[in-house]
C-alpha cells in the first residue's frame, strides 16, 4: 500500500503499530532469555551430598554473551527516541516523502 493514499492518522497508526510490535518483540526476547538461562544455570549446578552446591563461573558465559545481544536489541528498540527525539522519525519520513515527490515531478 502506498503511503500517499493513507491519511496522516493512518500513517501515525501504522508507525505506532510497528513500534508496539518492536517493543513486544523485545519483551518476548527478554522472557525467553530469563527462562532459558534459568534452565541452563540449574542444569549446571552440581549438588553435593553434604548439602552444598558447586557452580563454575564459566557456566554463565551463555547468559553473558546472550545478555549483550539482548542489550543491543533493547537499545535498538528504546534508544532511537531517547537520542533523536520523538519527532525524528516523523521528520525523516516527511523528508523522504518530499524528496520522492520532487524526484517524481522532475
Amino acid at each position: 500500500m502506498n503511503n500517499y493514499s493513507l491519511s496522516p492518522d493512518e500513517i501515525k497508526y501504522q508507525q505506532a503499530l510497528k513500534r508496539v510490535k518492536r517493543i513486544k518483540g523485545f519483551y518476548t526476547h527478554a522472557v525467553v532469555y530469563v527462562v532459558i538461562n534459568i534452565v541452563i544455570i540449574f542444569s549446571k549446578i552440581n549438588f553435593t551430598g553434604n548439602g552444598t552446591w558447586n557452580f563454575e563461573l564459566r557456566n554463565l558465559s551463555t547468559a553473558f554473551f546472550w545478555g549483550i545481544g539482548l542489550l543491543a536489541h533493547g537499545m535498538s528498540v528504546f534508544m532511537p527516541t531517547l537520542l533523536m527525539g520523538k519527532d525524528w522519525e516523523e521528520r525523516k519520513i516527511k523528508e523522504f516523502m518530499d524528496q520522492e515527490k520532487q524526484n517524481k515531478y522532475e
